[in-house]
């Protein structure tokens, strides 16, 4: 008999404000990280207001993790010290990778219409904290999409989707995380039952329509966390769009404090006196 993956918790995002005023949902941050290791941070952001998005997120800094943008509708710039820029518009993926330290800006390109799409954060190993930082772009037809004959609709950002018919590789891959990072589009009376490693961390968020998350319903705006074992069976009656975030945990210590998430408090001590002394992105 397949053992599903027990649901463990179903919650809502929270208000945020972030950056010189952006309105988003916290999905996932604050206390209790660990529970979504390697997972540190989720954030929604979707409006069709100016005022909501327009003062963007000017130059700030970060240390020891990696961020995934994932724009699906609008348009934002990215700048940094390494004198990387870089467009993100609708369908495309940042990918940066601040280790050791980056400093940069993520500023909206328009002045009207809709802003819509999440962040990411993702821990690094204790040992790749302090590594050298990184920085990739994909535009939206480098993010391989896979279309099912029923109508099912994959992107695969991360990993490697998998079925047991159809296999994809994803644009990103990680070594000692794994990251699953998928965004499923279910159309109406559709199914579809994602084969992922057993012991990775698992959370699927519903940004729209309603999904059912093995036997139970779950509706917009929803984060599911499920057991790390287990098979997974998703269905959608009316049509839904997921985000499914999966990966394997560090199990290290996590320390953060704002921009940086370290290993000990004496790390994030060592990094705020680093960004004040102007070596953080050195």
């Amino acid at each position: 008999m397949t053992q599903l993956r027990s649901v463990l918790a179903v919650q809502p995002g929270q208000p945020a404000s972030d950056g010189a005023g952006v309105r988003l949902t916290r999905v996932i941050g604050g206390g209790g990280l660990e529970r979504f290791d390697p997972f540190l941070m989720l954030d929604e952001f979707g409006s069709d207001n100016p005022d909501d998005y327009i003062a963007g997120f000017p130059p700030h800094p970060h240390r020891g993790f990696e961020t995934i943008t994932y724009m699906l509708e609008g348009r934002m710039r990215h700048e940094d010290h390494l004198g990387n820029v870089g467009l993100l518009q609708s369908g495309g993926v940042q990918w940066m990778t601040a280790a050791h330290g980056v400093i940069h800006s993520e500023m909206p390109e328009q002045q009207e219409g809709v802003m819509r799409g999440f962040q990411l954060w993702l821990n690094l190993p204790a040992k790749d904290k302090l590594g050298a930082p990184g920085y990739r772009d994909f535009s939206p037809w480098e993010i391989p999409r896979l279309q099912r004959a029923d109508g099912v609709e994959v992107v695969v950002i991360a990993g490697r989707f998998d079925d047991g018919q159809h296999q994809q590789d994803g644009a990103v891959q990680r070594q000692h995380t794994e990251p699953q990072l998928f965004d499923l589009r279910l159309p109406a009376a559709s199914a579809i039952a994602p084969r992922l490693p057993q012991g990775h961390r698992l959370m699927l968020y519903v940004y729209e329509g309603e999904l059912e998350v093995n036997g139970h319903k779950v509706g917009k705006s929803r984060l599911v966390r499920l057991a790390d074992d287990g098979e997974l069976q998703l269905s959608s009656m009316a049509g839904a769009k997921v985000l499914l975030i999966a990966g394997k945990p560090l199990g290290e210590p996590i320390v953060q404090y704002g921009p940086f998430v370290m290993n000990s408090h004496e790390e994030i001590e060592q990094a705020l006196r680093d960004y004040r002394d102007g070596v953080l992105a050195a």
